[in-house]
């Protein structure tokens, strides 16, 4: 499995197939296992490069006690696409998608595509006329609560539990296997701390009219409101985009809807 350095920090990564290059970004709480899948569909056409996040997988782990900001993770990916050499197709979900964005931002030209299932660039709801009295807004809101740190407990139990809950369901968290909950804790803190530096952003609308690459934007159809707002909103700011929605899913489609997500997103590399 590749490397990458930064600063004193690992970045490991999975680096298959040939052809146009494709950077695949898990989602915050997971790992680049995630891709697995799509990885094996696209690698044929595609050079498939599938990174666990910094804190994730087999990469450096956030030591005890440190902060951390989600530009830490930008900057790495860029090294990685700079190591590539070539414009990349960029695949993100959730955290991982917001990062994509944040790539696609600081170097547009270096962006073939995107495709981003549900990014959380809160941000772009933020200063928009009447938001405050959007009926998603005490959502929003609650979402923002979750970035107190609470005396350092961010990211232990009781936190990643609301967390869960606020995605997913009530009762989503205890319904999970306790291998599945373990393995959330354990990159727990890293999530809480990508979480409050993400919520703190307040990239505008306008920002992402920047990138021109063609974007595709997939949204579950029982997600938050206020996360299909946050796609609607984007749907209409990048040049060109479109937005599909997937039936019956919520944020965690990728996974519950593998089959018809990696189909829309292969087409779309395609």
């Amino acid at each position: 499995m590749p490397t990458l350095e930064l600063h004193g920090r690992t970045l490991f990564f999975h680096d298959d197939g040939g052809g146009s290059p494709a950077l695949l970004l898990h989602s915050g709480g997971l790992s680049s296992r995630q891709w697995r899948a799509l990885s094996m569909q696209v690698r044929a056409k595609h050079r498939v490069l599938v990174p666990d996040l910094l804190g994730y997988g087999s990469s450096t782990p956030l030591p005890r006690g440190a902060d951390f900001h989600f530009a830490e993770d930008v900057e790495i990916l860029r090294a990685l696409v700079a190591r590539v050499g070539a414009p990349v197709h960029l695949v993100g979900h959730s955290y991982g998608g917001f990062l994509a964005l944040q790539l696609a931002l600081r170097d547009p030209q270096a962006v073939r595509s995107l495709s981003l299932f549900e990014p959380v660039a809160f941000g772009i709801l933020h200063g928009e006329p009447g938001a405050a009295a959007q009926p998603d807004a005490a959502e929003l809101a609650a979402m923002e609560a979750m970035s107190e740190d609470a005396g350092g407990q961010g990211g232990g139990e009781a936190w990643m539990e609301g967390f869960v809950d606020w995605w997913q369901g009530a009762g989503t968290w205890r319904s999970l296997p306790e291998p599945s909950r373990a393995a959330f804790l354990v990159a727990g803190r890293k999530t809480f701390l990508e979480v409050r530096s993400l919520l703190a952003d307040r990239t505008p609308a306008a920002a992402y009219r920047i990138i021109e690459a063609p974007a595709l934007l997939i949204a579950g159809e029982r997600s938050p409101p206020v996360e299909q707002r946050v796609c609607a909103r984007l749907a209409e700011a990048l040049p060109h985009a479109r937005l599909e929605r997937i039936a019956k899913a919520g944020h965690m489609g990728p996974l519950t809807h593998l089959a018809q997500v990696n189909g829309l997103i292969a087409a779309h590399l395609g």
